[in-house]
């Protein structure tokens, strides 16, 4: 990120900016913009730890076994994507006022706590190294289809429960 003009500015009107990423506001000093930033990295830390401890949790309670389909892991990752899509129409489309922390708590730290891509990928060599190449190609491509329907489907499904409808 690279600082604004000496007013403390975000930058030129022609640069987008989106309050999630770049922490600068208009008129703010460096020391505001300092805590802003610390505010945004405890809730993101706070959240993260509430969602990999109730991924922990659903491993505990439903472990897989060497060799095995991995469902928990899967359902893990689908249901988070599904939340997220949730999530994202309910907190950043038709204009709606949440408080500026609320999507850094629960979509990057919570969702992104509990969604676990890196089990998923260990979960893959796991099946391959257990002579299950075609279990593991095929845990890797429903994986990816069942998230990304997942978000399409509640996002889908959270427009209309909320009387909107996707954009063109």
């Amino acid at each position: 990120m690279s600082p604004g003009p000496e007013d403390g500015s975000a930058g030129s009107a022609a640069e987008p900016v989106d309050p999630d990423v770049d922490l600068r506001v208009a008129g703010q000093r460096a020391e505001t913009a300092g805590h802003r930033l610390w505010q945004v990295l405890a809730v993101i830390s706070a959240g993260g730890a509430a969602g990999a401890t109730a991924r922990y949790g659903a491993e505990r309670l439903w472990p897989t076994a060497d060799g095995a389909f991995p469902w928990t892991t899967f359902l893990v990752n689908v249901v988070g994507c599904g939340l997220i899509g949730v999530l994202m129409v309910l907190v950043a489309e038709g204009g709606r006022s949440v408080h500026p922390l609320v999507r850094p708590f629960l979509g990057v730290g919570v969702l992104g706590g509990f969604t676990t891509f890196s089990t998923y990928t260990l979960d893959f060599l796991r099946l391959v190294r257990h002579g299950e190449a075609p279990a593991a190609l095929g845990y890797a491509a429903v994986t990816l289809a069942g998230a990304m329907a997942a978000v399409w489907l509640t996002a889908t499904l959270t427009r209309r429960a909320v009387g909107r409808v996707a954009a063109p």
